[in-house]
C-alpha cells in the first residue's frame, strides 16, 4: 500500500512526523539521518543508483554471504524507508513534493536547484568538514574524522596508538546533527514558508564527544591524556575499568559534592563486607581534591584505592556487583557486550526489541527498537530494509504529492528558528544540559533551575576560565549551558512550589533528568505538572528510562557507555576495554533529546496536546551500534576490540610520526584500491600496489610496518597535506592547540567567545551544524548563579517585589 500524503492531522496512533516526505540520498556516511526521522514517523525514500547504495556491501552480513540485500549495516539503518532508482527528471519532480532533502556526497544534485524549485525546501548535507572551507575538499573515513576532531588523541592507551571507537560513529553522530538541523528548519518553515540548508560537519559534530577538552588551550590548561578505561585530572590519575567474576565492570570513584558521596557509599559497602581498609572506608571523599590542592592529602592515596576496587569486585559477577550498587547507591556499571545485552531483562521488560523478517531465516531477528517513547504516539514498528529500487513503480505511481508547507510569498522572518518557544531546564550534568542549550542556540527562552545548595556538577570540570576549581569558571558548565538564563530555587524548601509550578505554566517544555524515584519524591512527574498546564510536553531523560527494573539506576554517561556496549569495543585485544573517552553516551544523547522535542511540539502544533516523552539515553545509544546486536542476535557472535583494524579498509592506521619523543600521530585509511597504489608508490613500493583488499588485510601487519617506517621520519602535519594532495585520506591525530589552530575550525567559527558577568567572556564551542538562513548560535556563557532571577520572576512569572522578598525570606532562592 503506497504511504498516505496527506494524513489528517489529529492521529493519536501516529508518530508525529507522519505527514512529512523525505528523500534519502545518502549512504553510510548519513543514512542514520532517515533513519531516525523514519522512526518519528516521516515518510523516507531512499534514492539510489542502480547498483545500490556501497552500504549494501559492507560486512558483516547475513550468513556471512554478502549481497545487495545482506548487509546488517544496511539492514539496521534502512528499515521504514522506501527505496527508488530513477532519473534526474523523476528526483527533480519527487523533490517538488518533498518537504525534505538529504545527502552525503553519495548521490549527485544539485541541491541549489531543487530549493529553487521548490522554496520550501529543507536540504541537508552531512560531510567530513562541512561544505565549505580550507578543508571542504579532503577525503575523509571515520579514523581520520576521529583524528581531525581531537577524538583520536584521547582514546586509548597512552604507550599505543591513538584509537577510534571500536565500530564507526562520526558519519552517525553528523547524521544527528543534520536530523536536528532539519527538525530545527522544518519549524521555522511552518511561521516562514520557506526551506533552508543545513550544513553538518562530522569533525565539528565529533568535537562534542571530548567533553570540551579540545578548548584546554584556550585558557592555558594542559593537553588531555588517553588513558584507557580511565581519566587524568591534573594530579589525580584515576582507573574506572577493573577485570570481575565474569568480564568486566565500571567503578567511578570521583570526588566533590556531587559525586564524593557515592565514592563513599561505595567504600562504606565494601567496608561492611570486610574488604576496604579502614583509612579509604573512613575518610570523606567529598573535599579530597581541595584536600590536595592544600597539600593535606596526596593524589596517590587513589592507587590505594583503585588497589582494594579490583580486589573486591574480582571475585564478584557483573550482575552481583550491579545489584549491590542499586542497594547501596554507588557507582557501578556493568561493561556489557552485545551478548549481555541482547539477553538484558530490563530492555526485554520495556519492550525495547523489534524484530524483522529476513529472507532466507525461518525466525524473526531481534533488532534495536524505539529510541523514544510518546505517550501521544504509538511507535513506528518499521519493516525490514527495502530492496534496490523496491517502490521505485510504488511511489511514481502516487498523485503528485503537496509539501506540508505551502510556497511563501514574502521574505523570512529575521529572529532565530526557535523564538518564542519557552523552555523550564531542570536537567544537569551533561546529556541533557546538551539538548537544551541546542534549544538556546536557535532561539528559545531555557531557564534552568539551579541552586547552590545542589550545584551543577559541572561548575567543577576542567578546563576552567580564571582560578582551577572556580564554579563560575569552568568551560564545561559555560559551554553546556550557554545562551540560558539561570533561575535560582531550592526545590527542597516547600515555598518553592508555587514558583515551580507558576514556571511549568509559562513552560511550552519541561525537560528533568532525575531518576524515576528522585523525580517522584520532589514531585517533578507529568502528572502534577499537567494539571497546571494541560498542553505542556514534558521529557524525562534518565540512564535507562522511567520503567523496567533498572529505572532508578543513577549514574553518568560513564555508566552508560558501559552499558549501552561501547567499552568492549573500544581498545586492544590483548588489554583491558579502553572504552571511549569517558562519558560517550552524555555526548550523543542530547542530540536524540532534540529530535524527540521538535518532533513532540509539531504533535502539539497540529492538535493543540501536549505529552510525556520517557528518554533512555542506553537505549538511544544503543542505536549507535545495532549492526553489532543484529550480528549478536543472527549469529551468536559477540563483538570484541581489534585496535583500529576495519573490515573494509587496509591499511587502516594510526603512525607516529616525528619527531620520536612526541606524541604526534597520522591517522591514514585507504578505501579504495586506487587510493593504496597511490600509497604504495610513495612509499616506493611499486611492487604492492596491485594487492587487494582481502591480500591487503592478510597482510595488514607487513603494510603497517612499511607506514611505520615512514611516518617516523615526516611531520604529521606535511604529511597529511602531501597525502590528500595525492587523493589518500589522512589527517594528523589532533590535540587541544592542533583543533584551535586548525583553520577549518577556525572558518566555521567553532570555537567563540561570549560574554560572561565575572570573566569578561568566556569559550564555549559552536553547534557542529548551520543553517543557511536563520540565526542561530550562543549569545552569552553559562549564567552565574541566580544571574536571571530577578529578570524570570518579575517578567515571566509578574512577581511584584514583595512577593520576591516573601519567597527569598522563606530561603526558596538560596
Amino acid at each position: 500500500m503506497p504511504h498516505e500524503p496527506h494524513p489528517a492531522p489529529n492521529y493519536p496512533d501516529r508518530m508525529p512526523l507522519s505527514h512529512y516526505r523525505v528523500l534519502d540520498l545518502t549512504d553510510d556516511r548519513g543514512q542514520f539521518a532517515g533513519f531516525v526521522l523514519a522512526q518519528l514517523g516521516a515518510d523516507v525514500i531512499c534514492v539510489e543508483p542502480e547498483d545500490g547504495h556501497r552500504s549494501r556491501r559492507l560486512p558483516p552480513f547475513v550468513d556471512d554471504e554478502p549481497g545487495d540485500d545482506r548487509s546488517l549495516f544496511h539492514l539496521a539503518y534502512n528499515r521504514g524507508k522506501r527505496s527508488v532508482v530513477v532519473d534526474d527528471l523523476r528526483l527533480r519532480n519527487l523533490a517538488m513534493g518533498a518537504d525534505v532533502v538529504i545527502t552525503s556526497e553519495a548521490y549527485p544534485v544539485d541541491l541549489d536547484m531543487l530549493r529553487s524549485a521548490n522554496p520550501g525546501l529543507v536540504t541537508a548535507s552531512i560531510t567530513p568538514f562541512g561544505l565549505d572551507g580550507p578543508k571542504a575538499d579532503w577525503l575523509a573515513t571515520d579514523l581520520t574524522v576521529f583524528a581531525a576532531a581531537g577524538a583520536a588523541s584521547i582514546t586509548g592507551d597512552r604507550d599505543r596508538a591513538p584509537i577510534r571507537i571500536g565500530y564507526p560513529q562520526s558519519w552517525h553522530i553528523a547524521a544527528l546533527d543534520a536530523a536536528q538541523g532539519i527538525l530545527i528548519a522544518l519549524r521555522e518553515r511552518a511561521r516562514s514558508g520557506l526551506g533552508q540548508h543545513v550544513d553538518a560537519s562530522a569533525q565539528q559534530a565529533l568535537l562534542s564527544i571530548s567533553q570540551f577538552c579540545m578548548m584546554n588551550t584556550l585558557v592555558g590548561s594542559p593537553e588531555a591524556q588517553r588513558i584507557a578505561g580511565g581519566l587524568e585530572l591534573g594530579p589525580f590519575k584515576l582507573r574506572f575499568v577493573f577485570p570481575c567474576a565474569d568480564g568486566h565492570v565500571n567503578v567511578t570513584h570521583l570526588f566533590g559534592p556531587v559525586i564524593g558521596p557515592y565514592t563513599n557509599r561505595l567504600f562504606a559497602w565494601m567496608a561492611a563486607e570486610g574488604e576496604c581498609p579502614p583509612e579509604i572506608a573512613q575518610r570523606d571523599w567529598i573535599p579530597f581534591a581541595m584536600e590536595v590542592i592544600e597539600g593535606k592529602a596526596s593524589p596517590d592515596l587513589l592507587q590505594g584505592n583503585a588497589a582494594a576496587i579490583e580486589r573486591f569486585v574480582s571475585t564478584r559477577t557483573k550482575a552481583e556487583l550491579l545489584a549491590g550498587a542499586i542497594d547501596n547507591a554507588a557507582l557501578i556499571a556493568p561493561i556489557s557486550t552485545t551478548h549481555d545485552l541482547v539477553n538484558l531483562p530490563h530492555l526485554a521488560e520495556r519492550n525495547y526489541w523489534e524484530s524483522i523478517e529476513l529472507a532466507g531465516r525461518d525466525d524473526p531477528v531481534k533488532i534495536a527498537g524505539p529510541f523514544v517513547r510518546f505517550t501521544a504516539s504509538v511507535p513506528t514498528v518499521l519493516g525490514p530494509a527495502p530492496r534496490i529500487g523496491q517502490h521505485t513503480a510504488e511511489v511514481m505511481a502516487e498523485p503528485q504529492r503537496v509539501p506540508a508547507t505551502p510556497r511563501a510569498t514574502d521574505p523570512a522572518p529575521s529572529d532565530r528558528p526557535l523564538e518564542g518557544l519557552k523552555v523550564l531546564d531542570m536537567m544537569w550534568a551533561l546529556a541533557g544540559p546538551g539538548a537544551t542549550r541546542t534549544l538556546a542556540d536557535f532561539g528559545a527562552a531555557v531557564v534552568r533551575i539551579e541552586s547552590e545548595t545542589r550545584p551543577e556538577v559541572l561548575r567543577a570540570g576542567n578546563p576552567f576560565r580564571g582560578e582551577d576549581g572556580d564554579p563560575e569558571g569552568s568551560l564545561q558548565y559555560h559551554s553546556s549551558n550557554a545562551g540560558k538564563m539561570a533561575l535560582q530555587l531550592n526545590l527542597s524548601i516547600p515555598e518553592s512550589r508555587e514558583v515551580l509550578l507558576d514556571m511549568v505554566r509559562w513552560a511550552d517544555v519541561v525537560t528533568e533528568s532525575f531518576t524515576p524515584r528522585g523525580a517522584g519524591k520532589m514531585e517533578v512527574t507529568y502528572e502534577a505538572f499537567r494539571e497546571v498546564n494541560p498542553s505542556v510536553i514534558m521529557i524525562s531523560s534518565c540512564l535507562m528510562g522511567h520503567t523496567g527494573p533498572l529505572a532508578d539506576y543513577p549514574g553518568f554517561g560513564t555508566a552508560g557507555a558501559s552499558f549501552a556496549g561501547f567499552y568492549p569495543i573500544t581498545g586492544w585485544e590483548d588489554r583491558l576495554p579502553a572504552g571511549p573517552y569517558t562519558a560517550y553516551t552524555d555526548y550523543v544523547s542530547p542530540r536524540f533529546t532534540v529530535a524527540a522535542l521538535m518532533a513532540a511540539l509539531e504533535h502539539r502544533d497540529r492538535t493543540g496536546e501536549g505529552q510525556h516523552i520517557d528518554f533512555s539515553q542506553m537505549e538511544a545509544s544503543m542505536h549507535l551500534l545495532s549492526p553489532l546486536f543484529l550480528d549478536q542476535a543472527l549469529h551468536d557472535r559477540t563483538a570484541g576490540r581489534n585496535g583500529n583494524a576495519d573490515p573494509t579498509m587496509a591499511p587502516h592506521v594510526v603512525l607516529q610520526t616525528a619527531p620520536p619523543e612526541a606524541d604526534q600521530w597520522i591517522a591514514v585509511a585507504c578505501e579504495t584500491d586506487a587510493q593504496w597504489a597511490t600509497l604504495a608508490s610513495i612509499l616506493g613500493r611499486r611492487d604492492l600496489a596491485a594487492l587487494t583488499l582481502s591480500e591487503r588485510l592478510e597482510r595488514a601487519g607487513e603494510l603497517e610496518a612499511l607506514l611505520a617506517d615512514f611516518a617516523a621520519t615526516s611531520d604529521s602535519g606535511e604529511l597529511q597535506e602531501r597525502l590528500q594532495g595525492l587523493g589518500v585520506p589522512a589527517h594528523q591525530v589532533q590535540n587541544s592547540s592542533l583543533c584551535t589552530a586548525d583553520p577549518q575550525l577556525q572558518y566555521r567559527d567553532t570555537f567563540r567567545s561570549v560574554p560572561h558577568p565575572i570573566h569578561g567572556d568566556s569559550f564555549v564551542e559552536a553547534p557542529g551544524f548551520t543553517l543557511s538562513r536563520s540565526d542561530f548560535g550562543p549569545r552569552w556563557a553559562g549564567p552565574t548563579f541566580g544571574q536571571h532571577t530577578f529578570d524570570v520572576l518579575t517578567e515571566f512569572l509578574g512577581y511584584d517585589p514583595d512577593k520576591i522578598a516573601d519567597i527569598a525570606a522563606a530561603g526558596c532562592l538560596e
